[in-house]
């Protein structure tokens, strides 16, 4: 039952349904939460006067018990590798209606995975890991163009040391996704790719075993493409009718060429063959629509469309990821599944990495790291000082811990600016030197 009640009434535990004014004017990127902490009701406080709570979908004081942690996931691979040409039902599947109960109100529970280490810790090895991941990349995109085998034991590698990375702390390599290169991007395409599908598989609590196989099937999601005319791929311009649809090819040929290798498995698979599939159907290369494109499918589009909109191509200019999360946000239902793009909101943060944002104080900075407990108080490098002259050096402050100069007046985030405002590159001040 929807209830109406005052921003100064509000507790942990509650759901709230609605706001009294349109998300978009808050800092919460979508409406349908649980408060699940204090900041969310200072927030609440600060932008609304009452909210609409779902009793039903609460929990806490005067309410119901917070319902035990959801069991884990269980996995059905298959036997030996065989062909599976446009099926469109859960054999082999990862459970999609198991992995979205968990993120359904009132069935919420401790997430698997806890950073363990810093930013500042990871980002070398992350480094290490892009590097080796980039040259894989090429090798690949060359083995598929001239009909060789690819190397699958070596892409399994290079994934394992991307999940092993991603599970410590996402965050490096995230930050690491934000260097660009529109001459590069159908190899750089797939790596970001597969770092944000990691990134949203641990947000969702897949185990290791599950993000290695999702991470190999982004790894290699557009081999398919290499069949594809260069001309076509890099046309700065809009593609002719009979250009699209030789594009549209690469999804069937990537499945062919990934089921003509041997160790990949066809959960993996899903991710080629499903990424250009939307949920309300309209999709290619299958139609599939609604659960027929499974959990990997799922992800797969959702983190190909967010790197494609948010990346410099020879045809556009990339979108800031706060505006794309918002326009994806208004695609749920129609493109995406509703409750996962929600999901994926929630991993990249109000303010995902690389974000330019203004403070209260004036100051000018770059988002460089998500608090994945307290999504409004990042890790920001300080880049302008509040009258926007530069600042020498660069200052990283944690703004959880960020000590206000009087009481009441921490630093907090005022707004989201365009990328490349007042000249703030974001990728000038990712913290490659750490």
């Amino acid at each position: 039952m929807k209830k109406k009640v005052s921003v100064q009434e509000l507790h942990l535990g509650m759901y709230v349904s609605e706001l009294d004014r349109h998300w978009l004017e808050t800092p919460f990127m979508f409406q349908g939460f649980i408060i699940e902490s204090e900041e969310q009701i200072e927030e609440l406080r600060r932008y609304c006067q009452h909210v609409y709570i779902d009793t039903e979908e609460s929990y806490g004081a005067s309410s119901k018990p917070r319902p035990p942690a959801a069991a884990p996931l269980n996995i059905r691979l298959p036997g030996e590798q065989t062909k599976a040409p446009h099926r469109q039902n859960k054999e082999n599947n990862i459970d999609l209606e198991q992995v979205l109960h968990r993120f359904t109100p009132g069935h919420r529970h401790p997430p698997r995975y806890q950073d363990v280490s810093a930013l500042e810790e990871e980002i070398g090895h992350a480094r290490e890991i892009v590097t080796e991941t980039r040259e894989a990349v090429y090798t690949i995109m060359d083995d598929v163009r001239l009909g060789r085998s690819i190397n699958t034991s070596g892409a399994k590698k290079i994934v394992a040391n991307m999940v092993d990375s991603v599970i410590r702390n996402p965050d490096a390599l995230m930050c690491l996704n934000q260097l660009k290169n529109k001459d590069e991007y159908t190899a750089l395409h797939s790596l970001r790719v597969c770092v944000l599908a990691l990134a949203f598989g641990r947000h969702l609590d897949l185990s290791d075993e599950e993000l290695n196989l999702l991470g190999i099937g982004a790894l290699l999601h557009d081999v398919g493409k290499m069949k594809v005319p260069n001309d076509i791929l890099n046309k700065p311009g809009k593609l002719t009718d009979e250009e699209f649809n030789l594009m549209k090819t690469h999804v069937p040929r990537g499945v062919e060429i990934l089921e003509q290798n041997h160790g990949i498995s066809q959960v993996s698979i899903d991710v080629a063959r499903f990424h250009h599939e939307r949920y309300a159907g309209g999709g290619y290369a299958q139609g599939a629509k609604g659960e027929n494109i499974g959990l990997f499918g799922t992800i797969g589009a959702i983190v190909d469309c967010y790197d494609a909109i948010t990346s410099d191509r020879s045809y556009h200019t990339g979108m800031s990821a706060h505006d794309a999360l918002k326009k994806m946000y208004s695609w749920r239902g129609r493109d995406f599944q509703p409750l996962l793009v929600e999901q994926f909101i929630q991993c990249m943060g109000i303010y995902p990495i690389g974000s330019v944002v203004e403070l209260n104080t004036g100051g000018v900075g770059v988002v460089v790291s998500i608090n994945r407990n307290r999504r409004l108080k990042p890790k920001v490098a300080l880049v302008l000082a509040p009258d926007k002259t530069p600042l020498s050096p660069v200052k990283v402050i944690d703004l959880m811990h960020q000590a206000a100069e009087s009481p009441g007046h921490e630093m907090e985030i005022r707004k989201v600016l365009p990328p490349g405002e007042y000249g703030v590159v974001p990728t000038s001040y990712i913290p490659l030197g750490a």
